[in-house]
């Protein structure tokens, strides 16, 4: 169903109030917090009707569907476009060359793909390190469920760190899901312990961004420290 740009404008307006809520509710400042609408998916008529209603960052899950919009819409100037999705690496030049963030960088072999080809364009590509908080076979990102693992991960990620082209930002997760958005609470709590544990690791980085929370329980999220929600239903509806 095509969302007006009317309607998506009262949407943006709900879920804004709620993050604004949450932020205030542990004494957060809000404009700490970026909201990525989701367009996975979605039509270019949606996704232009999203951009005409105020939203600022794009987060697509596939690379040939976002370079696409982005191409049809550029005449929308100052919308972010941010890779949220995972990536094969034979695919790093078109993310490279059409993308302001990576969310999903989950591998050294993609990292050092992303690293050469940002190098052949003369950029700096800031991306976040995903990871598997929630141990699920299905998902993508080292998977850290077990806290005494971590420290096996820190030569791959101090080897990504140092990469010349690649600003590593921060770290990217997706919680399992569950009905309850409350669940996802021991997740993203999680992921915080794992950020201060990558800056006592690896200080070189600043580790500042925690990008975590979607429509169903992105307040939450922002209470446990989220720094991007990522947010696609809540705002455009079911997808296409």
């Amino acid at each position: 169903m095509l969302r007006t740009v009317e309607e998506i404008k009262q949407n943006l307006v709900l879920v804004i109030n709620k993050m604004k809520a949450a932020a205030e509710r542990v004494e957060r400042n809000y404009e700490e917090i970026k909201l990525v609408v989701v367009t996975k998916s979605q039509s270019i008529d949606t996704t232009r009707n999203a951009i005409a209603a105020g939203a600022r960052i794009i987060g697509e899950n596939y690379v040939e569907e976002g370079v696409t919009k982005k191409n049809l819409l550029e005449q929308f100037h100052g919308t972010e476009w941010h890779m949220i999705g995972h990536i094969q690496s034979r695919k790093a030049q078109a993310v490279t060359l059409n993308f302001d963030m990576v969310h999903s960088l989950d591998s050294l072999k993609l990292a050092m793909k992303l690293d050469h080809q940002s190098m052949l364009q003369g950029r700096k590509l800031p991306v976040l390190l995903e990871f598997n908080i929630g141990g699920e076979d299905n998902k993508y990102g080292w998977k850290v469920s077990n806290e005494n693992d971590w420290v096996d991960l820190i030569p791959t990620i101090r080897e990504i760190c140092n990469l010349k082209y690649l600003k590593i930002s921060g770290l990217m997760a997706m919680p399992p899901y569950a009905k309850e958005p409350e669940h996802s609470r021991m997740y993203c709590k999680k992921l915080v312990k794992l950020q201060n544990f990558l800056k006592d690791q690896i200080p070189i980085v600043e580790w500042s961004e925690l990008s975590i929370g979607t429509s169903y329980d992105f307040e939450v999220a922002i209470e446990e420290g989220a720094t991007m929600v990522r947010i696609g239903d809540a705002i455009l509806g079911r997808r296409e």
